[in-house]
C-alpha cells in the first residue's frame, strides 16, 4: 500500500505576523546601525561548499539561506521551504518553496536553483554524499516545487538539508551552483539576510556585509540556531581582521569594536574586569579538537605509526593551551561531542591512563620509524588550531620525529591542507584543527570520521569498516541500535586512527553587554540587537 503524508509550515494569521517593525529605526545614530567584530580568522575562501573552514561557514550563513534550518534541539525547520509532501512510502518527496525570497541580484529563488545547489552540495558534504546514494533523481517540477525520487525511504533527508555542519546545503543561483564542486565559486550571491560587499572586501583586513532590504524571513518558528525568522537589526556588519590579541582587546574596551569572537585565555582574564563586556560560551556545547594525520604518505600511511602517537597524547596539554588553567572549560572526549547522545567511553583506553613518551617511542621503533621526515603544518592567527599546533610541535620534537614545522596564517593552512602531494613536493603529514559541537553529534556530517579514501576530508583515510558502520547507522531501526553502532565506530577509530581527539573545550567569546538576543551556536548576527 502506498503511504502518503502531507507536512506544511505552520498556518494561521499568528504565524504570518509581519516583521517590518523589527528593522532598525532610521533615527538611530549611524554607529548604532553598524556592528563591528574581530572574527576568529581571516576569510580567504568565499565558497562554503569547497572548504570546511568555520570562518567560511559563518560567511555562508550571512549570505545564503537553506531549504530547512536546524533548531537548537537539532530538529529541521522550514526556511526557504514552505512545506513538503512525502509519498510512495517515502520514495517521493516534493518540497514547495515559499513565495517571496529573492537572490541579492533581484532574481526570485526558483526550484531549479535549489536543485542545482543540492547537486553540487551532494558531491562534497558527508550528509549530501549519503543522500546521493539514495537519490534516483532530484528535479524541478516548476518554479516553486522540487522533487526527490529515492531508491528507498531516507528518513534523514530533512536533517541532511538542515545540517549546520561545515558545507551546509546553501541555496545559490543555478548559474553559480553549476560550478564544479571541487572548484571555488567566483560570485557571492545568495538570498540570505546579508549581502556581501565585494567592493569593500580586503582579505586580511576587512569583510563587510550590509542588511538585505529584500530579505524574506520564514514566518514560522522562533530564532534557534539556524532555524526560525532571521531578523536583521544592523544596516552593516564589519569583520575587522586584527591578528594581534592585545590590539583587539584594546579596541573592544574602547568601544571601537563590539565583539571579539575568540580572545585567548590571558585576554579573557583582562576583559572580565570590564563591566561593559560579557565573556560567555559562543556555543552551549563544547567544540572538539583533533590531530589529523595524512594517510596517503609516510610516515602516517602506516597504521602502526598512527597508533604509536596515542600513548603520548595528553588531552589536558592541548586543552589548557586553548582555554587556560580552568578545568571547567574543557573535558576529555572521544569521537562524538560530549554531552550528546552518542558520546561514550567505548574503545578510549588508548587515550586514558598514564601518558608515556617512552612507550610512544618504542611503538614508533616497532613500526619501523628510522628518522623519515614529517611535516606539521599549522596557523599562527587563529586561537584553537594555533594553540594545538604549538603543543603538537613540541610533542613531535620530544618523540624524536625528523620534523619540519611550518607555521603560516590560517587561510594558507586551509589551502595547503588540500594538497595530496608527498612532503618533498610541498605536502604535509599532520595538522591540528577543531570542529563545532554540531559537526560531531553523529556520523552524518562527521568529516574526520569518514573512511572513504580520496573522497574523504584532507588526510584521506581509507577505512572500509568505518564506511560500512556508517551505512548501518543511517538505517538503524532504533536509537539504541544507532548508539551501539556509534560505539563500534569509535572502537574502529581508535584502532585505525583516522584522527586523534585531543579534547573538547568551551569556546568563549567577548561581546559588549549592550548587545542582546544573541543566538547561541556560532557567530550569528541575525536577531542580535543593541538594547
Amino acid at each position: 500500500m502506498t503511504g502518503r503524508r502531507r507536512v506544511l509550515g505552520a498556518a494561521g494569521a499568528a504565524a504570518l505576523a509581519p516583521f517590518a517593525g523589527a528593522r532598525p529605526a532610521l533615527a538611530q545614530p549611524a554607529g548604532a546601525r553598524v556592528l563591528k567584530m574581530v572574527p576568529q580568522a581571516n576569510l580567504t575562501s568565499l565558497d562554503p561548499i569547497w572548504t570546511t573552514a568555520n570562518i567560511t561557514r559563518n560567511h555562508g550563513y550571512m549570505v545564503y539561506d537553506n531549504l530547512y534550518g536546524m533548531d537548537a534541539g537539532f530538529r529541521p525547520q522550514p526556511q526557504l521551504a514552505e512545506g513538503h509532501v512525502v509519498e510512495e512510502d517515502g520514495k517521493r518527496v516534493v518540497i514547495t518553496l515559499r513565495q517571496g525570497p529573492k537572490f541579492h541580484d533581484g532574481e526570485p529563488v526558483r526550484a531549479a536553483d535549489a536543485v542545482q545547489s543540492l547537486r553540487r552540495w551532494m558531491r562534497r558534504s558527508p550528509s549530501g554524499q549519503k543522500l546521493a546514494e539514495f537519490v534516483d533523481e532530484v528535479s524541478a517540477l516548476d518554479d516553486r516545487r522540487l522533487q526527490f525520487r529515492l531508491k528507498r525511504s531516507f528518513p534523514f533527508l530533512f536533517s541532511a538539508l538542515a545540517q549546520v555542519s561545515n558545507s551546509p546545503a546553501f541555496i545559490m543561483p543555478e548559474r553559480i551552483a553549476q560550478t564544479d564542486a571541487f572548484q571555488q565559486i567566483r560570485e557571492t550571491v545568495g538570498s540570505g539576510p546579508f549581502r556581501f560587499k565585494r567592493d569593500e572586501f580586503n582579505s586580511g583586513s576587512l569583510v563587510v556585509y550590509e542588511r538585505n532590504p529584500e530579505y524574506s524571513p520564514t514566518p514560522v518558528g522562533a530564532p534557534s540556531l539556524t532555524a526560525g525568522p532571521k531578523i536583521v537589526h544592523f544596516d552593516r556588519v564589519e569583520w575587522q581582521i586584527i591578528t594581534d590579541a592585545s590590539t583587539s582587546a584594546a579596541a573592544l574596551q574602547a568601544g571601537e569594536i563590539d565583539w571579539y569572537e575568540q580572545p585567548p585565555p590571558e585576554i579573557q582574564a583582562l576583559l572580565r574586569r570590564s563591566r561593559a563586556l560579557s565573556i560567555e560560551p559562543v556555543d552551549p556545547l563544547p567544540l572538539v579538537g583533533i590531530l589529523r594525520p595524512n594517510h596517503l604518505h609516510p610516515p602516517f600511511n602506516d597504521r602502526r605509526m598512527r597508533q604509536a602517537l596515542l600513548p603520548a597524547i595528553d588531552q589536558a596539554d592541548f586543552m589548557t593551551a586553548i582555554v587556560g588553567t580552568d578545568p571547567g572549560l574543557w573535558e576529555s572526549c572521544g569521537v562524538f561531542t560530549p554531552g550528546t547522545p552518542l558520546a561514550s567511553d567505548a574503545g578510549l583506553e588508548p587515550l586514558r591512563g598514564p601518558r608515556s613518551i617512552d612507550r610512544a617511542k618504542a611503538l614508533m621503533r616497532e613500526a619501523g620509524y628510522t628518522n623519515q621526515p614529517m611535516r606539521l603544518v599549522g596557523p599562527t592567527d587563529i586561537l584553537a588550531p594555533s594553540a594545538m599546533t604549538q603543543v603538537g610541535a613540541d610533542l613531535v620534537r620530544r618523540l624524536g620525529f625528523n620534523a619540519d614545522i611550518v607555521l603560516t596564517d590560517w587561510g594558507t593552512t586551509v589551502q595547503r591542507r588540500t594538497s595530496r602531494e608527498p612532503i618533498e613536493r610541498g605536502g604535509w603529514s599532520m595538522i591540528f584543527t577543531s570542529f563545532a559541537s554540531f559537526d560531531f553529534i553523529d556520523p552524518s556530517a562527521h568529516f574526520p570520521l569518514r573512511g572513504n579514501g580520496t573522497n574523504a576530508w584532507p588526510g584521506w583515510p581509507d577505512i572500509p569498516e568505518l564506511e560500512t558502520l556508517r551505512d548501518e547507522w543511517f538505517l538503524a531501526p532504533t536509537p539504541e541500535e544507532g548508539k551501539r553502532i556509534a560505539e563500534r565506530m569509535q572502537r574502529v577509530a581508535m584502532e585505525e586512527v583516522p584522527y586523534i581527539p585531543v579534547g573538547a573545550y568551551k569556546s568563549l567569546t567577548a561581546i559588549r553587554r549592550d548587545l542582546r538576543d544573541r543566538v547561541p551556536g556560532f557567530a550569528i548576527f541575525w536577531n542580535l540587537r543593541r538594547g
